[in-house]
């Protein structure tokens, strides 16, 4: 069985710019002043400076989403769309504090429920933004099968792997110590059959995401990252 995987030319796409130094002016106002009381006083300049900005984001880069693939998604809601809740979940985490000080934006497949479908990824935040693509703690039976059409097709994840380094991309993500059951040590892919996630990461500047363009920026970025998308979904048996 051998994955047949295409690349789409990039499209050239009318941009403007979304974000500006306000948006992560607020994150760091946010991290000092973490509490509902404080957001809600707040939630005006939240809706100006964040919100907004990342759903102008969002639907400005549907049409080179869609041409990587038309089975991902950008959707524009401030609930239940691309972009992530700012609300954090603390049930089992010692830190209570209750927001994100982060903008989450997800371009996930359509076939996926959550956080682990296979998609596209920008992180803003204070400390750092990146840009990102793959899956990330898939569950076991989706990990199973990607470990085994890695070790069934190592030639196409390869070639997707020597795109993104070329790109500047690293793979990230939580590994195992040991070889997974069912694979051998000696095993020529084994850093890639122990990982956990199977995330392609590249660090950039904020203030690329602040020139007029930025969504031509982004959407050369997850570009480079359409053969690895490619290659997990057909491990999954989902279209691309």
């Amino acid at each position: 069985m051998n994955a047949q995987i295409t690349k789409t030319p990039t499209s050239t796409i009318s941009a403007s710019t979304t974000f500006s130094a306000a948006s992560l002016q607020f994150l760091n106002k946010l991290a000092q002043n973490n509490s509902r009381d404080w957001f809600k006083e707040h939630q005006e300049e939240y809706e100006n400076t964040v919100r907004t900005p990342a759903l102008r984001f969002i639907e400005q880069m549907q049409p080179g989403i869609l041409a990587i693939s038309s089975k991902l998604t950008a959707v524009p809601k401030k609930v239940g769309g691309s972009l992530m809740r700012p609300q954090r979940d603390s049930r089992f985490s010692k830190d209570k504090t209750p927001y994100k000080t982060n903008v989450g934006i997800q371009f996930r497949h359509f076939q996926g429920k959550d956080v682990h479908a296979p998609g596209l990824y920008l992180h803003i935040a204070p400390e750092g933004c990146f840009i990102a693509a793959g899956i990330w703690h898939p569950e076991s039976k989706a990990l199973s099968a990607i470990r085994q059409c890695i070790d069934e097709n190592p030639n196409a994840y390869q070639k997707a792997l020597q795109e993104l380094q070329s790109q500047g991309f690293i793979m990230d993500g939580d590994s195992l110590s040991r070889p997974p059951k069912g694979f051998d040590k000696t095993h020529p892919l084994l850093t890639e059959l122990k990982r956990k996630d199977f995330i392609a990461l590249k660090n950039i500047d904020f203030e690329e995401l602040c020139k007029p363009d930025a969504i031509n920026f982004c959407a050369e970025q997850f570009q480079h990252c359409s053969q690895l998308m490619a290659y997990l979904c057909f491990a999954l048996e989902l279209d691309f």
